[in-house]
């Protein structure tokens, strides 16, 4: 179903190595697994979580493998290489296209309701990140924000001195064109004239 995404594009790695870890379990036909794999395929993970999920899938094996694993016996087998620290000459410095992004916080949950929209400029495949700092920058009474630190990358936790309790069960939920973003706001790029809304939400 869903041309072979399982939940969203972050719970794809999990599931596959569900799936194979119990493939004996279930007829072969039950799930279209090349299907599944294609879509992991597209995506391009930037969140080094998303991918330690995936790639135990990619190679046919799952987290309940590693107990079985003998990491001495396996050690000669992949002579260590020494990767450059340094980007290639030409790779840097490469002036991008600047992209306008719109963005609004809003509240209509908690204490005094508020609503502010700015249209920030940042240069093309900036992060939602990038995008929220600049307009924080330019108008940090309004759009100052704080972020917590996680293995999937940067949460917001509070916009405008607003912030998610777990006891509430609020959060900041992010949205572009009705829709909930599938990625994090240090991975989501905004293309050219996108808006990106910021609500304050309950789940």
């Amino acid at each position: 179903k869903r041309n072979g995404m399982i939940g969203n594009i972050y719970s794809m790695g999990l599931a596959l190595q569900a799936l194979e870890a119990t493939r004996k379990f279930y007829a072969p036909r039950k799930w279209d697994c090349a299907q599944a794999f294609s879509v992991v395929y597209a995506h391009d993970y930037q969140q080094p979580m998303a991918m330690a999920q995936v790639l135990p899938a990619l190679v046919g094996r799952s987290y309940l493998d590693v107990a079985g694993l003998d990491c001495a016996a396996t050690k000669d087998m992949f002579p260590s290489r020494q990767l450059p620290l340094s980007p290639k000459l030409g790779t840097r410095g490469i002036p991008r296209a600047s992209i306008q992004v719109h963005y609004s916080i809003t509240n209509k949950l908690q204490g005094k309701h508020f609503h502010y929209s700015t249209t920030v400029t940042v240069p093309s495949g900036s992060t939602l990140l990038r995008v929220m700092e600049v307009a924080a920058e330019e108008n940090p009474q309004t759009f100052s924000f704080q972020t917590e630190q996680t293995s999937w990358g940067p949460y917001v936790t509070s916009i405008h001195g607003l912030a998610g309790s777990t006891d509430d069960r609020t959060y900041w939920q992010f949205l572009s064109a009705g829709n909930a973003l599938k990625e994090g706001v240090g991975t989501y790029k905004p293309h050219d004239g996108e808006h990106i809304q910021a609500i304050f939400s309950t789940y």
